[in-house]
């Protein structure tokens, strides 16, 4: 079994080299030396009202960031953070790939947010171009849902206030209402944020409430991304929170299993770990074709007595959403799985 820190889908991989520091702080100077007025419709009342919530501080994995005027331009670095920035009425100047194939203005629950006005690309992953950054001239940079390492934090200082990922949690492995929070607050909108979480908290108080049934039950989560192996995700990996929300659990062995880490990779004579009273399945029907044809899973008890469900990640994106488990993909997200849900009896 190998085990690591990383978010899913976990197969799509590829690498942009980091630039130096002294080319960073070239670029940094070069930004400051002038910039652009624009204009704006909002009246003096509501820029004031905006202005009074600042200065902020958010504390975080390393240390804290004061924050002393409303940001302007923003770039987010969290693989989903862009969503809560949208969400809150602002558009991210920039921001890292993940799913690659267009991801901006793809999902459904970003598109009309987006618009024709798509973000600067700075990062794949957990990489980032430096100068890409740099060259945007923000004034803040989030980096919630990432693995973004000290030094990069370090050198990304040196560009604009950085709010990292969220103190006392692992990578990848915080709540999404406190990931939404620390954004809200860097953005200087704490109440409207207050107002998007309990909005989502009701929307699965009331899947809890229709589906009492499901209270108790465990669940797993899983990847295939090759025949005879697959990744499982932690019981506080997005996915897998979801689906917790709705009223299921882990059970001690699955938990054991992943232990502190966000993905095990295991092969297909560890599929016992993912035996649970519904097992979900996420992937691309080429990867949902080889696990059923797996010897070895058609023998599970989770797939002979029908219990497991399979996921896309795209055409519909509900793998997606499920993955990114934001204020906005959320109530997507329930829409399409509850009913998926529901016809496993």
């Amino acid at each position: 079994m190998s085990v690591g820190t990383r978010p899913g889908p976990t197969r799509i991989v590829r690498h942009i080299p980091r630039l130096v520091a002294a080319a960073v702080a070239a670029l940094v100077l070069s930004a400051c030396g002038g910039g652009t007025d624009e204009d704006t419709s909002e009246s003096s009342g509501e820029a004031g009202a905006r202005s009074a919530a600042f200065p902020v501080t958010v504390e975080h994995k390393y240390g804290s960031t004061t924050i002393e005027s409303e940001p302007k331009k923003v770039v987010t670095l969290g693989l989903s953070d862009q969503d809560a920035v949208l969400a809150l009425g602002v558009k991210p100047v920039g921001s890292v790939d993940w799913f690659k194939e267009q991801p901006y203005g793809k999902w459904p629950w970003t598109k009309d947010l987006w618009g024709s006005t798509p973000p600067q690309i700075v990062g794949e992953r957990d990489e980032y171009n430096m100068e890409k950054i740099a060259a945007l001239q923000p004034d803040l940079i989030v980096a919630q849902y990432s693995g973004m390492k000290k030094e990069q934090y370090e050198t990304l200082s040196k560009i604009a206030k950085v709010v990292a990922q969220p103190k006392g949690h692992e990578d990848y492995q915080a709540p999404w209402q406190v990931m939404t929070e620390q954004i809200g607050k860097a953005l200087g909108k704490e109440g409207e944020t207050k107002k998007l979480i309990a909005g989502i908290d009701e929307r699965f108080k009331a899947v809890r409430d229709e589906h009492s049934e499901w209270k108790g039950l465990t669940v797993t989560v899983g990847e295939p991304y090759e025949p005879g192996k697959f990744s499982a995700f932690s019981p506080k990996d997005p996915k897998v929170i979801f689906l917790s929300e709705m009223g299921f659990t882990t059970s001690e062995k699955y938990r054991t299993a992943l232990g502190k880490e966000n993905i095990a990779d295991l092969s297909s004579e560890r599929l016992d770990v993912m035996e649970a009273d519904r097992t979900v399945w996420l992937g691309t029907p080429d990867t949902e074709k080889a696990m059923k044809a797996d010897p070895l899973y058609k023998k599970t008890k989770v797939h002979q007595e029908k219990r497991d469900l399979f996921l896309p990640y795209d055409s519909p994106d509900i793998g997606a959403a499920l993955s990114f488990n934001t204020v906005l993909s959320i109530p997507y997200a329930i829409d399409q799985v509850v009913p998926m849900l529901e016809a496993i009896k």
